[in-house]
Formats: C-alpha cells, sequence, structure tokens
C-alpha cells in the first residue's frame, strides 16, 4: 500500500476542449500510404478476423507516428465512440494516430484465461501491423483503457515483451489475479483517474460489479505502488488540488503524483466521485450513472497532457 505523506500544493490545472468528427472510409485492403483520415482495419488473429477503428489526421508520407490504442469498456461503435473519449482534436494538432480496437461480442474479457489470452493477442497483433506498415514509431504505442479496457491494458502492460511508452487507465483497477505476478519489465508511465466511491470498480479493491461478470480487483493504491516500485519512485506522493469549477457536482478533484520517479506515476483522484469519466460524456462506462460525476477536469485532456511530454 501506499503511505499518503503528502506535500500539498495549489494550482490552476483543468480545462476542456470539444471532440471533433470525421468521415469513415473502409480501408481493409487498401496499401498504408493511400490510407484516409479515419477508416476500419481488419486483421485476423489467433484465426479469426478482428478490426480496429483507425482515425489519422495527416498523412503516412510523413513518416511513423505515435499510435494511441484506446480499448473502451463497453458496447458503443463508430462516431458515438469517439464522441465518448473526445480525443480528436488533440490528435490532430499533434499528428497521433488514434486506433479504436473493437472487442468481440462487446466487451473485453476481464479474467485471466483463454478470452484474455485472446485479446492480448489480438492487441499484439494490431501493434505489430501498425509497424510494419510504416503507421506506428516503434517504442510509441500508448494505451488508453476504461474498466475492462482498462484490465484489458494492465495486463498488457504486466508481460514481459510490453513496450509502451504510457498508459492511462481510467475507472478500472489492476486485476487481483495480477497483483503477485505483475513484473514489469521497466519503468512504465502511468496516469490513473478514479472516483473514491466508484461502485463498480471499488476504489479500495474488492469485486467488481460488472454486468456480465464478477472479477476481483487490487485497491488504486496498490495499482500505483506496484507502477511505483518499477519506476523507482520514493518520498511519498504530492497532492495538488484542480480548482472547483464545477461547486454544484459534489465532488473535488485532486492530483496526486508519487515522488522521485524515473517515470511519471499518477493518480487524478475524485473524492465523493462515482463510475464516471469526469469531464466527458460516460456511454461507453458499463454501469455510467452510477454516483457522482466531476465537472472540475476532462479526462481526455488529462489524458493528452500526460502523454505530451512523453511523446505521444
Amino acid at each position: 500500500m501506499i503511505v499518503r505523506g503528502r506535500k500539498f500544493v495549489a494550482s490552476i490545472l483543468g480545462g476542456g476542449f470539444l471532440a471533433g468528427g470525421l468521415l469513415f472510409l473502409a480501408i481493409a485492403g487498401v496499401p498504408s500510404a493511400a490510407l484516409a483520415a479515419a477508416g476500419r482495419v481488419v486483421i485476423v488473429s489467433g484465426g479469426t478476423p478482428r478490426s480496429a477503428i483507425l482515425i489519422q489526421h495527416r498523412r503516412l508520407k510523413q513518416g511513423r507516428r505515435p499510435v494511441i490504442i484506446i480499448l473502451r469498456g463497453g458496447r458503443p461503435k463508430g462516431l458515438r465512440l469517439r464522441r465518448t473519449f473526445g480525443f480528436e482534436d488533440l490528435a490532430r494538432s499533434s499528428g497521433a494516430v488514434l486506433a479504436y480496437p473493437e472487442p468481440l461480442l462487446g466487451r473485453w474479457a476481464e479474467a485471466p484465461g483463454p478470452d484474455a489470452n485472446r485479446d492480448l493477442t489480438f492487441i499484439h497483433d494490431l501493434i505489430a501491423k501498425f509497424v510494419a506498415e510504416g503507421i506506428a514509431a516503434p517504442g510509441k504505442v500508448f494505451l488508453v483503457g476504461t474498466t475492462t479496457g482498462g484490465m484489458l491494458a494492465l495486463r498488457l502492460a504486466c508481460e514481459q515483451k510490453n513496450s509502451f511508452s504510457g498508459l492511462a487507465i481510467l475507472a478500472a483497477s489492476l486485476p487481483a489475479d495480477l497483483q503477485e505476478t505483475c513484473k514489469l519489465p521497466r519503468p512504465l508511465p502511468l496516469l490513473m483517474i478514479a472516483g473514491t466511491q466508484d461502485p463498480v470498480v471499488p476504489f479500495h479493491g474488492g469485486p467488481a460489479n460488472l454486468p456480465h461478470a464478477k472479477v476481483e480487483l487490487a485497491s488504486i493504491d496498490t495499482t500505483l505502488a506496484l507502477f511505483g516500485k518499477a519506476a523507482g519512485c520514493s518520498g511519498g506522493i504530492t497532492t495538488t488540488v484542480f480548482p472547483d469549477r464545477d461547486t454544484r457536482d459534489g465532488t473535488r478533484a485532486y492530483l496526486d503524483k508519487l515522488n522521485n520517479c524515473k517515470a511519471p506515476v499518477e493518480l487524478v483522484r475524485i473524492e465523493g466521485g462515482g463510475h464516471s469519466l469526469p469531464g466527458l460524456s460516460n456511454e461507453s462506462i458499463p454501469g455510467a450513472g452510477q454516483g457522482l460525476g466531476n465537472g472540475d477536469v476532462n479526462s481526455a485532456k488529462l489524458v493528452w497532457d500526460f502523454f505530451r511530454p512523453l511523446g505521444g
């Protein structure tokens, strides 16, 4: 567990933006140099056709770029999914590529076993395709995951072969089966966003209240501590308070940063917050609407600001 000996600092963090929209073009089988701004990639992984939505704002002739893989937690697809996360305007300015892999049966496997192995293999195969076709810059692949997508992202991070540049885990925590076995091979930047009163993903650990299965989760502190240990963090936590932009939402947002780390390990802690993504539509989050939302910060901008110094 993390000892919360915090240095308390006031700040003026926060901000928001509007999500953009692009035309979808079917691009499966089209040479990479001809890829349009947005489309669907289809690969065969483990003998099964799998697909992902790919969003690009610059032509590939400009060279390999960072890729941000967004692992959703719920069922929405297409434009509805993209509006939910709201990363596209920020990607347009940076040139990063966004990829939205599509889970089988509308959700990612949350427990260890064949289904989880299938999903892990799919993400690795997808990344390999992006690198082979000149889309992804090697060593510049980032993961964003919500709920079961966040659990999958943490499984990917715990693999010895992971080569990710950073993770953002929203409304999720480490599956308990990884608590003793996860051995991060190197310092790995981590941003978490979590509500202290989340009834679906308990902040202090325990059974997740998912509609399709029950899985035991480690606490948010335990998840942070695992990454903090790999990053060599020491000296407790520094806490920054975000401005209370929405004084009527019943919550407050704080940034908890582990100190003296070789890679940043941070938590945006929503005191009193429920199962929601601060500042965003929550259509894609299973169990969304349970508990209080927060309007002080914008989840997508927080993730983007965290990734940007890392090359995102």
